[in-house]
């Protein structure tokens, strides 16, 4: 890196800017997430310009790292686009070398074009003329590259605000969407599948804070489904999607139900008690929604009249992201996210303990009440809801509810 210039990160935002009165509140919540969130990187501050975020980088940060910091802001909600470059003088000179040595970082290309824009009038060049002049230093430097005003390998931005310029080249695409914090709570219920932690994701994407809560099979099934989603809350960490796992032991509940109810309704007993748990822990939370990884059809638990069944158990409304997803969409979803091959795993669980050989697909709500009623639901919730474990990551919008009377862990 020259000495003359400073590196930096250029953090691009779509929908935010789209907002009203409240788009400051937004812009403050993705920031303070940005600063949390790349504390392990050599970040020296990061400061709003021009409708961006500029993260500046520590003094002889080499081009590595800065792509490493890019990758690892890229993936962080709220985020639609990171550039790498560099600060210099509101100079043309120093401009031009600063582009020079931006475009020169630039893994395999073989067109650009500049898009500048001056985002103060006292600077006496307007943004055409920045595009020719800045466009001519750098046909001269890589005179075997070309020019490309639609759709070029490269752009390379020049910001021109009131006392510096701002130059980037290198630019990947972020996941978009609203900053965790955004959005309140919720409550996903988190397997070690595919489905669930990609569901989770897309809530966070949404600006949600999620605590999730994982119902394991234990102490009829070993605890390695609990391993498995601590592995994959640490995936979802890294960018501040996920605040909390609440762990509730579940096998005997399971095994209790699987006793003394009818076969065919013991999934949607199951999956009830469930509910009533998650929303109790919610309730504890401040939460304001359920959230679960079903898609509509996918498995005999998934169908209208049997999701209809679920949802009667609680009061909370119960977000479905990915009820008209494809699994095929999903494991892309799982494998961008990076949590694919954790949860292709093999892990005995909740999901799996106790099953019919023929489940209810189109289950009546009457019959479904009739055979809970035989059950000591409420104290079946308050018993699991107390005893439910909790760790936590780390996860900048999220600070844990004070204890109130009645809210007993």
């Amino acid at each position: 890196m020259t000495a003359d210039f400073q590196r930096i990160c250029l953090v691009h935002y779509h929908e935010i800017g789209l907002k009203g009165h409240n788009r400051a509140d937004f812009e403050k919540r993705l920031l303070s997430n940005l600063q949390a969130l790349l504390c392990d990187y050599p970040v020296v501050t990061i400061h709003r310009i021009a409708g961006r975020l500029c993260v500046f980088l520590r003094e002889g940060t080499d081009a590595a790292v800065a792509l490493e910091v890019m990758e690892a802001a890229r993936g962080i909600p709220g985020v639609a686009r990171v550039s790498c470059g560099f600060k210099c003088e509101r100079d043309l000179d120093a401009m031009g070398r600063a582009a020079v040595e931006a475009l020169g970082e630039c893994p395999d290309f073989d067109t650009f074009k500049v898009q500048a824009r001056r985002s103060h009038t006292d600077f006496p060049i307007d943004s055409m003329e920045l595009n020719r002049l800045i466009g001519a230093e750098l046909c001269a430097a890589f005179p075997d590259k070309g020019v490309k005003m639609k759709q070029p390998d490269i752009t390379v931005l020049v910001e021109v605000v009131q006392n510096a310029c701002y130059i980037c080249a290198h630019s990947v695409r972020g996941v978009g969407g609203l900053p965790v914090g955004a959005s309140g709570r919720v409550v996903p219920l988190l397997s070690s599948g595919i489905d669930s932690p990609v569901a989770l994701w897309r809530m966070a994407r949404r600006g949600a804070v999620c605590i999730a809560v994982h119902f394991s099979g234990r102490p009829q099934t070993s605890d390695e489904s609990e391993y498995l989603v601590d592995d994959i809350a640490r995936v979802l960490e890294r960018t501040g999607c996920i605040a909390r796992v609440y762990t509730v032991p579940f096998g005997d509940y399971q095994k209790a139900i699987a006793l003394e109810a009818p076969p065919a309704l013991r999934i949607i007993l199951y999956r009830r008690l469930m509910y009533k748990v998650a929303e109790e822990l919610a309730r504890r939370e401040g939460a304001g929604a359920l959230v679960t990884g079903e898609s509509l059809g996918q498995v005999a638990s998934q169908t209208l009249d049997n999701i209809r069944a679920t949802d009667e158990a609680v009061g909370l409304p119960v977000l479905r992201p990915l009820i008209g997803t494809d699994k095929l969409d999903i494991i892309a979803d799982a494998e961008q996210l990076g949590t694919f091959e954790l949860s292709s795993q093999d892990a005995p669980d909740c999901c799996t303990l106790f099953m019919p050989r023929s489940p209810e697909t189109h289950a009546k709500l009457d019959k479904v009440l009739a055979a809970e009623a035989a059950f000591p639901i409420a104290e079946w919730v308050q018993a699991l809801a107390d005893g439910a474990e909790v760790r936590d990551y780390r996860c900048p919008a999220y600070k844990p509810r004070r204890q109130r009377q009645g809210d007993s862990l």
